[in-house]
């Protein structure tokens, strides 16, 4: 009789892979509130280059994980719903309502990103034998 390892079940990974980016989002984004004000008044931020490389290199993982496991709707779905709560939750106390155009912008990216990154995994990972389940 053949062992089979513990994972994952299928019907958790949206909602898993949901919680995993909306906690890095938290972690790599979440408590820098405050824009940078530069010497001639303009302003930038309030993300710095490094915490966003840092949040897109934190959701590889989960990711990785997921669709390596052919749960490539679950890394799609968890992760675009994850990032898309954390921007809306985020920027939400913005005044002017632009911020929903920023959810959105970051809704279909993550959604394309994911889908192709996803796409490549179980591609590359298509022969590997089923032990890593």
């Amino acid at each position: 009789m053949r062992q089979r390892r513990l994972g994952l079940a299928p019907q958790l990974v949206i909602p898993v892979l949901a919680l995993v980016a909306l906690a890095a989002w938290a972690a790599w984004l979440g408590w820098d509130q405050l824009r940078d004000v530069h010497p001639d008044g303009s302003t930038t931020g309030p993300y710095e280059a490094w915490q966003v490389i840092g949040l897109v290199l934190t959701l590889l993982v989960p990711v990785y994980w997921a669709a390596s496991r052919r749960h490539v709707v679950g890394a799609v779905l968890g992760t675009t719903a994850g990032l898309t709560v954390a921007a809306f939750y985020d920027w939400s106390d913005d005044g002017s309502g632009l911020f929903v155009i920023g959810v959105g912008t970051v809704t279909v990216g993550s959604l394309a990103a994911t889908a192709a990154l996803s796409a490549v995994i179980a591609a590359a990972t298509r022969g590997r034998p089923d032990h890593h389940r």
